[in-house]
């Protein structure tokens, strides 16, 4: 009897990461949110050095930033439920006009003669708050206008872009154009214009395609949030993701945050670009694993991997707590944001793929809001526990907790049996 060799495997599909561009509404989209992440990143220093001309202190900067966590915070859970109440599109343009219009008060109020650190603070509440109401929108529009198989490219296409342009291309941009202009609130222009054409980008953003799973809209928000709570709670891999990034947070952000450019000053030297250089090529690890898990299918033991994933990118903490080797710190940082973004595109694509999309504005939110819940308690404690504890000892803590966490949690939430039992293929 012949023997019937195997079918061969398809061929690798080297344009993956870019198919979703093939889409008219993904690309205004897309277009739209590179526009407002750049300018958040350029509003980033325009902010700082605007607070300081308007003659802050620290104090003052530490206010304005609070303003923009307190907008964000506030309005992360009623951002996903509008999310699931009207029209995701709508919700985006609304929040790119008040951006261009809270930023556009900064501009004229610099040519007019000064900003005030009180008019700073209400600008950053609007941006922060805008936030909170915008990525739920985008998170829950995707699965409407991209086939399911795209989904990972997509998220993946857009964890590239927020580290090369937030952290690295905006910033850049601004403090160019804040030292070539006469008062940094000048510079603002560049923030409003780049808002300005992201609203006129998703004014090409056609109407959102009926879901035939969608439900009915509740009669109550506190309602639909209550669901959404429900649905979390009973789904055990999505639960137990939510509390082990909340633990993450809690455990890693302090020392990233406010420890690491203090060990960075003591071990290498006090010039400021030896941690700036630490962010920018965590940075780039971020934009390497989001291509790199992009460009190719999810994977089929998809919440082992995310969750290993997240686990894996901590350890490098423990080498940052003992070494004084620049180049082991660079490799550390790297691999740090590698393992993050690398499980955060995964995850990104699970939510638009296992939630019903009737409630993945809400429960996008909820992540959002629990995952940076301790993000406050965790940048307050470092700083006092470095005074009683060694610094090593707290980067060894915040590399092995979260990779034991990970184990533990993948039993708990039986998530081998999960998703094998949920097939997510192309």
């Amino acid at each position: 009897m012949t023997e019937i060799p195997p079918a061969p495997s398809p061929p690798a599909d080297r344009w993956r990461i870019v198919r979703p561009l093939a889409h008219h509404d993904f690309r205004m989209l897309f277009s739209a949110v590179v526009l407002s992440v750049f300018a958040a990143g350029m509003w980033a220093v325009v902010m700082v050095y605007s607070v300081i001309d308007a003659g802050g202190d620290e104090l003052a900067l530490s206010l304005v930033a609070a303003a923009s966590a307190v907008g964000l915070l506030a309005c992360a859970i009623p951002g996903g439920i509008v999310a699931d109440r009207v029209s995701r599109r709508l919700v985006l343009r609304v929040v790119e006009a008040a951006n261009l219009l809270a930023i556009s008060t900064i501009v004229a109020a610099g040519f007019a003669g000064g900003v005030t650190i009180p008019h700073l603070a209400i600008v950053a509440f609007v941006l922060g708050a805008g936030a909170g109401f915008f990525f739920p929108a985008y998170s829950a529009i995707l699965p409407r206008i991209l086939p399911p198989g795209q989904l990972l490219a997509a998220n993946g296409l857009e964890g590239a872009i927020r580290p090369a342009l937030q952290q690295a291309a905006g910033p850049a941009a601004a403090g160019m154009i804040v030292a070539a202009v006469i008062a940094p609130a000048h510079a603002s222009v560049g923030v409003a214009l780049a808002h300005g054409v992201a609203l006129v980008l998703l004014l090409f953003v056609r109407p959102e395609p009926p879901v035939a799973h969608d439900a009915p809209v509740s009669s109550g928000a506190l309602r639909d949030l209550v669901d959404a709570v429900r649905f979390t709670a009973r789904t055990r891999w999505l639960l137990w993701t939510l509390l082990f990034a909340t633990i993450w947070v809690l455990v890693v952000l302090g020392p990233e945050e406010v420890l690491l450019p203090f060990l960075t000053r003591d071990r290498i030297g006090e010039d400021p670009r030896w941690f700036g250089f630490l962010l920018a090529v965590y940075g780039v690890g971020g934009v390497v694993g989001s291509i790199v898990v992009s460009s190719r299918k999810l994977p089929r033991r998809y919440l082992t991997v995310m969750t290993l994933a997240w686990g894996f990118s901590t350890l490098p903490y423990i080498v940052l707590g003992f070494t004084d080797v620049y180049a082991l710190m660079l490799l550390s940082v790297f691999a740090m944001g590698f393992g993050f973004s690398y499980g955060n595109v995964i995850w990104g694509t699970l939510l638009q793929r296992r939630v019903p999309t009737h409630m993945l504005g809400r429960v996008s939110s909820l992540d959002f809001f629990v995952s940076l819940a301790l993000m406050p308690v965790s940048m307050a404690l470092a700083g006092p526990l470095a005074k009683v504890v060694p610094i090593p000892v707290i980067f060894v803590v915040a590399g092995i907790v979260p990779f034991v966490l990970s184990w533990i949690v993948l039993f708990i939430a039986r998530m081998p049996q999960d998703e094998i039992a949920h097939p997510l293929g192309d």
